[in-house]
């Protein structure tokens, strides 16, 4: 485990055994303020000449080693990993007594930013998808803009590019030649209930402005509010996460990056978990947890923070250790409610444990970190623990990718319509977001499933208890099931719990008869209804699958969707949809459709309230 400083800067990095850690402390950075004010949306701009999103590893399971192997001996399981064999959930239209609003748009995001940064945004695809609500507000996270709403979905800050309001350069300033600022991605967001404050994240890495090319420097970044208004000011962190030069054999091939960084918290702490990947070449180095001071970064203090490097110093299970695991996306929890703990302080993770060689798996990675409430010390003092539990299968057996009723494709058309109907990726099946709520851990994973025979992608949910006695870890599954529509896929899940136990499922609907749209589920009965939202009104039409732009038929989706619960126990969905449709007659007089997609996507987002009636 180490210890080091935030911007104001902090970051720890230290060896970890199965119960132990050494730590180090390092010095932290300290950035500055910005805030969150209503903004006009620039409305359109120039033609997008085709700039748009740079690529960067770790989106799919083929970035990724298999990661399994541990110390810990896998469990006995009486019956073999295979493909789940389901019975579909019905389809139903509407959300009973829930209510929506259309969030952030492809649009929104591309023609977000103002003064020095109109018109600076490129194209990208997924959104990322992030949800925080509380306090009577509804702020809403994407690739690469924010924005605040009312209950009611009135707009009250935003939509503001994420580079403003981080105080980074602009994305691309489209001069001759270009200008390139920061390569951000993978926003996150999160509302405290117990202290009020709301908490945003990012992955930066350094970029060559003349070219583009990502740089040597990466860092995580950081805003937390400094009252309980989302739309006042923020306190703005870095920390660093670039790992050295390669000459360390725990980071081999760095200067790194952290992909995809994952957030939660308990009542000490504010937790980051990555992926590890060189910033250039190939390789990928595991999961790292980084682990800070709730109150030092509500007060602007920049606390330390404990860094533990997983992928090189946790082993994987013995049985899986030949085939050249290491671990991987290791969610942290957030909780509802005062954030819950044990004894000295505990924050939970989940991991999946499936990436090959089998195509499917029957086993999750719990993990424990305590003595959280030594974060507010000088010198925090932390174990990390896990343990690997049998659950039901999930995993791969063709490509996640789902089908999409045919529509108007107008970038497809003027592309020379040589390109087929776009199918839709799920990725892979890595653990998307966990709750500790009412004494166990939530969560749900993409996995193929057969319904009637045919396979098909559908999401994979676990309920798991975790429990420290005599500070060792132990864990079992008190619930779990599976979600799938007949002939339809169902995809990139999240689950939001309150502090009763109720639970709801956030994900996307894709099929031969529904254009993308946005649904949800109450975790209950086997065939609980899946209840669409935001309903598509066509199909995607995105540039991620075109071969002129380097796709090969899949667009990218996701890469997650969200779900929370708000103080009164009501669940908030948020998933990607396509909210537009227009003709090809119609796009070669506007490519924005009347300000409902830009040239290169159309993707929209749907944001609901899913009263649960505690």
């Amino acid at each position: 485990m180490k210890v080091f400083r935030i911007l104001a800067l902090a970051l720890f990095v230290c060896a970890i055994p199965t119960l132990a850690s050494a730590q180090s402390q390092l010095p932290a950075n300290f950035l500055g303020l910005t805030a969150l004010e209503l903004g006009p949306n620039n409305g359109g701009g120039a033609q997008d000449d085709l700039i748009f999103a740079r690529y960067h590893a770790g989106h799919s399971a083929a970035s990724i080693k298999p990661a399994l192997n541990s110390s810990v001996p896998a469990p006995a399981t009486t019956t073999p990993a295979a493909l789940p064999v389901v019975n579909a959930n019905p389809v139903v239209s509407g959300g009973e007594s829930s209510r929506g609003f259309r969030g952030l748009s492809h649009f929104d995001q591309r023609f977000a930013g103002t003064g020095n940064y109109t018109n600076t945004q490129f194209s990208l695809e997924p959104p990322d998808q992030g949800l925080c609500v509380g306090n009577g507000y509804v702020m809403e996270s994407i690739n690469n803009a924010i924005a605040v709403y009312g209950r009611s979905g009135k707009l009250l800050g935003g939509p503001k590019a994420l580079s403003q309001f981080f105080n980074l350069l602009p994305e691309v300033i489209r001069s001759a030649p270009p200008a390139y600022g920061q390569f951000i991605s993978d926003p996150r967001c999160y509302f405290d209930q117990a202290t009020q404050r709301w908490f945003v994240t990012e992955l930066e890495m350094d970029t060559d402005p003349a070219t583009g090319a990502l740089g040597t420097k990466s860092s995580i970044l950081i805003a937390v509010s400094a009252s309980a208004d989302p739309t006042g000011a923020y306190y703005v962190y870095s920390f660093d996460t670039t790992n050295g030069d390669g000459t360390d054999p725990q980071h081999p091939n760095c200067p790194c990056f952290g992909d995809q960084p994952l957030i939660g918290a308990d009542a000490n702490g504010f937790y980051v978990t990555t992926n590890e990947f060189p910033i250039s070449g190939p390789g990928f180095n595991g999961a790292q947890i980084y682990a800070m001071s709730k109150v030092g970064l509500e007060s602007g203090s920049a606390p330390p923070v404990v860094q533990f490097n997983v992928g090189a110093t946790v082993s994987v299970p013995v049985s899986d250790q030949a085939s050249g695991g290491i671990w991987y996306s290791i969610q942290p929890a957030s909780a509802p409610g005062t954030a819950g703990g044990e004894g000295p302080g505990v924050e939970y993770f989940l991991s999946a444990l499936q990436f090959g060689p089998s195509p499917f798996d029957n086993r999750l990675a719990v993990w424990a970190l305590t003595g959280t409430n030594s974060l507010n010390s000088k010198s925090p003092r932390l174990n990390l623990q896990h343990t690997v539990i049998s659950s039901e299968s999930y995993g791969m057996a063709n490509a996640f990718v789902a089908t999409q009723k045919p529509g108007p494709t107008p970038l497809r058309d003027a592309l020379g319509d040589t390109d087929p109907i776009e199918q839709i990726t799920a990725n892979d099946d890595r653990m998307n977001q966990v709750v500790f709520a009412a004494g166990n851990l939530w969560a749900g994973v993409n996995t193929n499933v057969s319904v009637g025979g045919q396979i098909q992608q559908g999401i994979a949910w676990f309920a798991v208890t975790p429990s420290l006695h005599d500070g060792r870890l132990s864990a079992s599954v008190y619930r779990q099931g599976y979600v799938a529509a007949n002939g339809e896929g169902v995809l990139f899940p999240s689950i939001g719990v309150n502090q009763q136990g109720n639970a709801v499922l956030s994900f996307s609907l894709i099929g031969p008869d529904y254009w993308p749209s946005s649904a949800y589920l109450r975790v209950g009965a086997p065939e609980s209804p899946i209840h669409i939202l935001g309903a598509g009104l066509g199909p995607d039409d995105g540039f991620t699958a075109y071969a002129a732009y380097g796709g090969s038929g899949a667009a990218r989706w996701g890469d997650y969707t969200a779900a929370v619960a708000d103080e009164q126990g009501n669940i908030w969905v948020a998933a990607e949809y396509i909210g537009q449709t227009c003709t090809f007659a119609q796009f070669a007089l506007d490519t924005t459709c009347n300000s409902t997609r830009s040239l290169l996507a159309n993707w929209g987002t749907y944001i609901a309230e899913v009263p649960t009636g505690d």
